[in-house]
């Protein structure tokens, strides 16, 4: 069981130094610092979190690299802002789309990786047993998180005027907030459809049944 353990830190420490070193980048002239700042804000919450918790509620493998990839995705978008992230510009261009895309992967990831997050915790600190009432409660839930930040975009721009385009991404498209909580909605059924098997094999080695 030692080697695993150290492995398992190993894999852990792997995962916050290369994080922290994308953060560092993505801190590095972003494109508007104020927005960085908003954007990035879930993320830096979620790593200190992590910290705080990590000796005494310890999460699945499985779930701290889709941790990690949410991150990731929250640090470009950051940098850039999500409607400039140079590589969805180009594939913009490349498959005549009318904006860029790249907000709707940050969507997806917003409800991808919070239904594996709530799954575990469903699954770890509750009776609830996994099956359907555990599927309606997670997608429920992604639904309403995904609600709360569109409120929160909502407000930002009452607060902000002109200056909320960048954080909002809209890019002139009226059914933005729509799309974008369809986004969290597939993401988050993908998730369970996809992973649920796996994020169950993750939990047998933490030591969950």
């Amino acid at each position: 069981m030692k080697p695993v353990r150290i492995s398992q830190v190993a894999t852990h420490l792997f995962l916050l130094v290369s994080l922290l070193v994308v953060a560092l980048w993505s801190a590095i002239c972003p494109h508007d610092y104020f927005i960085w700042f908003l954007e990035t804000l879930p993320a830096l919450v979620a790593i200190v979190l992590l910290l705080i918790t990590y000796k005494r509620f310890q999460l699945s493998l499985l779930l701290y690299v889709l941790i990690w990839l949410h991150c990731i995705v929250l640090f470009v978008g950051g940098h850039y802002t999500y409607e400039l992230v140079p590589l969805f510009d180009n594939l913009r261009d490349f498959f005549g789309h009318a904006r860029n895309n790249y907000d709707k992967l940050g969507h997806f990831a917003q409800g991808f990786v919070p239904a594996i997050a709530a799954r575990e915790l469903l699954i770890r600190t509750s009776t609830l047993k996994r099956g359907k009432w555990m599927v309606a409660l997670i997608l429920l839930g992604v639904l309403g998180i995904s609600a709360a930040y569109e409120i929160i975009e909502w407000f930002s721009a009452l607060a902000l005027g002109d200056g909320s385009d960048a954080f909002l991404g809209t890019q002139g498209d009226i059914w933005d907030a729509q799309s974008d909580m369809l986004c969290a909605f597939i993401g988050a059924t993908s998730a369970l459809l996809l992973l649920s098997k796996a994020h169950d094999r993750s939990l047998k080695k933490q030591g969950v049944d």
